[in-house]
């Protein structure tokens, strides 16, 4: 049985406020308009340190431009970036070492290897000793799996290769943040769960990600966070989880009984309705301990309860539509 936790405290007591976390990136008030087009308006976006962010919207939505704007690449209209501290794009020059990026897809030189573009990049890495250019390269290549491919000219890489090398030169020194806007753009399956991978691996060492995708099911997979777009505008940031469960206040509860689960529920005062293996009860107002609690005296056998969660594709829809109404 799924386990639940109450509220603790005895009352009138405030719990102590959580310490505000660090940002990686934030934007306040920023726009850009490229002629009478709006990209982006207004948009107040906060990247915690430490956490996977996926910004997700419908093409056309600006996330691209944000992206673009957090590293410096274009000039805001209006409003302020700062990323890892520093305010864009002035401070690009101190905090992009700090930072890899794979932004619109990668450009390399055709008629070079894929190893060859890869030493090129590296030599113009500040953080990147000389001494290990060559072993890091070998190494990042390996990572995203172009070991075998290495020696190939880039110009004969398929989209999905060109994006790992992409990738293999965000990743040539520890960053601090990364930047990845459509990373599996072109892959199998099994590049795809690759990134999946490399990701994880980036946030278990302390580093912050924000990923632009549009599979859904991949962000819903790796991220911690997600903010959506639509027309420009953020229409929702925050946790993920919170943000799957707040439109979803229900309970469901596997139980054999179901017409006393109902009956005793209902008594209670909770909205209740039968569902296939048991009963979904409503949380509006009555925390999941108490649903629970009052089946069991009842006499209600509970084999499992939990708390109902929205799909993010079911989220990603009803906030874009919302947006765009």
């Amino acid at each position: 049985m799924t386990s639940l936790t109450t509220e603790a405290g005895a009352a009138g007591a405030e719990a102590p406020a959580a310490p505000a976390r660090a940002l990686a990136a934030q934007t306040r008030g920023l726009r850009k308009v490229f002629g009478r087009t709006v990209a982006v308006d207004s948009v107040d976006l906060d990247v915690p340190a430490g956490a996977v962010v996926g910004v997700l919207g419908p093409n056309g939505s600006g996330k691209t431009t944000v992206i673009r704007m957090l590293l410096g690449l274009c000039r805001p209209t209006a409003g302020s970036v700062s990323l890892l501290g520093a305010s864009m794009p002035d401070g690009a020059g101190s905090v992009l070492p700090h930072v890899g990026a794979l932004v619109e897809g990668p450009g390399f030189h055709p008629f070079l290897s894929g190893r060859e573009n890869l030493l090129r990049c590296a030599a113009f890495e500040p953080l990147l000793p000389s001494s290990r250019i060559v072993s890091t390269v070998d190494d990042a290549l390996d990572r995203v799996g172009l070991a075998d491919a290495a020696r190939r000219a880039y110009r004969g890489y398929s989209l999905g290769m060109k994006q790992r090398l992409g990738l293999a030169a965000a990743l040539l020194v520890p960053r601090r943040l990364v930047v990845l806007d459509e990373p599996t753009n072109g892959l199998d399956p099994a590049g795809t769960r690759e990134v999946r991978r490399i990701v994880g691996e980036l946030h278990a060492a302390g580093s912050t990600v924000l990923v632009s995708s549009h599979l859904l099911a991949e962000v819903e997979a790796t991220c911690t966070h997600v903010a959506v777009l639509q027309a420009g505008v953020v229409v929702a940031q925050g946790e993920l989880a919170g943000l799957l469960a707040g439109d979803q206040p229900v309970l469901e509860v596997a139980t054999p009984s179901v017409d006393l689960a109902l009956a005793t529920l209902r008594a209670a005062g909770v909205p209740a309705r039968a569902c296939r293996g048991g009963v979904e009860a409503e949380l509006l107002g009555t925390p999941p301990a108490a649903v629970v609690e009052a089946l069991v005296l009842a006499g209600v056998p509970v084999s499992e309860a939990r708390r109902r969660r929205a799909g993010l594709e079911e989220l990603f829809a009803a906030l874009t539509e919302e947006g765009g109404a």
